[in-house]
């Protein structure tokens, strides 16, 4: 019987990691793959008879929205490791027709964990099974972080993938040349992008291992969920690493003085942490070149906590039994887009650099009632060494002056009982017309990325006025930079005047300079290796391209001091070993 792993990509364009073994615990393969064909011919020679294939990647997704029920039960055995699994739900466009089932159906592999079949596949998580395999108090920090840390943390890996060698049931990964090399190319890396290579066969091992262990021992193995709506495999954390059940009837719970006592205690460190996620944030879009309106925060303060933590339910019952874990926007930002388009950008990147805990679009589920009213992207995140989640709304700026305006009527206002009817209607009413609105101007942008053209671009002396300054006048950039890019989403205005600055500093002061430079590169390869999961804005795009022309030069600009850190990461990209 063979026991294969994928750490599987979630699109085509990205590798995959491949492992097999087979009972002994011998490995067969290690390697990576590309598309779905290419994964089908790795793995082909070991799944015509029994197999277990081993799929890092959700299987059956049927929730729209939120956390699966299996990623619920799962964090709360091991999100307090920084082992808690993302949601998946099928309003996300890579989990509506998941790759892993599409996959798993054309090689014939059932899907069912109870399944007697002998030829199947299940869904896995590196992260929990590496706590339960190999002890640790937190999961390693091989993907985020400094290139030194990340090498490290993903050479220590392997080791304790190689001390398998003397588990139950046994892995002899170290006996395996493809293996031994694959270590040898990590500890020999220099640039983050070659560990980005070679950490996915890394992973596809430990998924090939879960498998193995599963099969030898399927008492140590929870299924977390079930075939209908979703489910997990992972080695059982022992008895003495679950979670302490709570008391049924917790004395200090019952009194909301006490959460509200220590709330205001805690507050200036929750103060502290609103700062940070607030420029954690802001950097993180502004280096996408996501365009934005404004990103504010704000701590909950001590009155608001103590109100929200007395609400009651109709039989008199309170809301929150314990206020201080339940109550999740004591730390709170809001970021207001342009455009709707804008805010699943903005929620796709911040998933790909924080943890995400959970994720509700309020707009679809009032739309799954056949109704108009409050839509916004409602999102708790966590970082790496910050105590507290913090509380993220997204909506456009449409959708932010609708609920404010509510908000101020209804629970700051006095509104007399014959009217509520009346104004109910006509604030349904002023939610489909902003829906309308908002994509109306989704299709103007749309409209404007299909009708400019290069031939298009206006002249400078309609915008500029005379100006001692030799900068390209912003205007001008702007508008160039539609034409040139006319695939990419606007930028904000001031990132134009910065970028403007930067040009200054390398020398390009006019338009046809600047044509010159973006003509010596492939704009198209640049942002194919950039592999950004959305779309990046127009100066993103000539901030790259300028990166891959200048390198190091452009990195060492006055105007860049601010994220050498960052730009080092983005180059480190470009200059990955295709």
């Amino acid at each position: 019987m063979y026991f294969v792993g994928l750490d599987l990509a979630w699109g085509e364009k990205n590798q995959t990691g491949v492992a097999v073994i087979d009972s002994g615990g011998r490995v067969l393969h290690v390697g990576v793959a590309q598309d779905d064909d290419d994964i089908g011919a790795a793995i082909e020679p070991y799944i015509s008879g029994d197999c277990l294939v081993a799929i890092d990647a959700p299987l059956i997704v049927e929730n729209p929205t939120g956390h699966r029920p299996c990623e619920r039960d799962l964090n709360r055995d091991f999100q307090r490791f920084d082992a808690g699994a993302r949601p998946a739900f099928t309003e996300r466009p890579e989990f509506k027709h998941p790759r892993g089932a599409r996959i798993a159906s054309a090689l014939g592999l059932d899907m069912d964990p109870s399944s007697g079949s002998n030829r199947r596949a299940i869904e896995v998580y590196p992260h929990p099974a590496s706590i339960v395999l190999f002890g640790l108090d937190k999961t390693l920090k091989y993907k985020r972080g400094s290139f030194g840390d990340r090498q490290r943390e993903l050479l220590r890996l392997m080791t304790l993938i190689e001390e398998l060698d003397t588990a139950t049931p046994r892995l002899r990964a170290n006996r395996n040349v493809n293996w031994v090399e694959l270590r040898k190319r990590i500890e020999a890396a220099t640039r983050p992008g070659q560990l980005d290579r070679d950490e996915d066969p890394v992973d596809a091992m430990l998924c090939a291992y879960i498998a193995l262990y599963w099969y030898h021992r399927p008492e140590d193995v929870t299924v977390y969920g079930d075939f209908a709506s979703g489910y997990i495999v992972t080695p059982s954390l022992p008895a003495d690493r679950l979670p302490r059940p709570r008391p049924a009837q917790p004395v200090r719970k019952a009194a909301p003085s006490t959460a509200v006592a220590e709330y205001a205690a805690r507050r200036p460190d929750l103060v502290a942490a609103t700062e940070q996620y607030l420029k954690l944030i802001t950097g993180l879009l502004d280096d996408a070149g996501i365009n934005y309106l404004s990103i504010t925060g704000r701590t909950k303060s001590v009155d608001s906590f103590a109100a929200k933590a007395d609400r009651r339910a109709a039989d008199g019952t309170r809301l929150y039994s314990d206020p201080l874990v339940e109550i999740t926007d004591q730390v709170g930002l809001r970021v207001i887009t342009y455009l709707r388009e804008d805010v699943d950008a903005v929620a796709n990147l911040l998933a790909e650099e924080m943890r995400l805990l959970d994720d509700q679009d309020m707009g679809l589920q009032t739309a799954r009632q056949g109704r108009w009213g409050y839509a916004s992207r409602h999102l708790l995140f966590g970082v790496e060494g910050e105590q507290y989640p913090a509380s993220i709304q997204v909506r456009t700026v449409l959708q932010h002056a609708w609920a404010e305006f509510e908000h101020d009527v209804r629970y700051k206002g006095s509104i007399p009982a014959e009217h509520v009817s009346e104004l109910d209607r006509r604030f349904t009413l002023a939610a489909g017309l902003l829906e309308l609105a908002d994509r109306e101007f989704t299709e103007i942008r749309e409209r404007l990325r299909l009708t400019m053209t290069d031939e298009e671009s206006a002249e400078p002396s309609e915008f500029s006025a005379p100006s001692s300054d030799a900068r390209i006048a912003t205007p001008v950039l702007a508008t160039y930079l539609g034409n040139r890019f006319p695939d990419a989403g606007w930028s904000r205005t001031d990132h134009y005047g910065w970028i403007s600055g930067l040009l200054l500093e390398l020398g390009i002061t006019t338009l046809d300079g600047l044509k010159d430079v973006l003509d010596s590169v492939n704009t198209d390869e640049v942002n194919r290796l950039m592999d950004y999961r959305f779309p990046p804005g127009a100066v993103r795009r000539l901030d790259d391209a300028l990166l891959a022309v200048f390198g190091d030069r452009y990195i060492g600009l006055d105007g860049n001091a601010h994220r050498v850190a960052l730009l080092q990461n983005r180059i480190a990209k470009l200059r990955t070993d295709s």
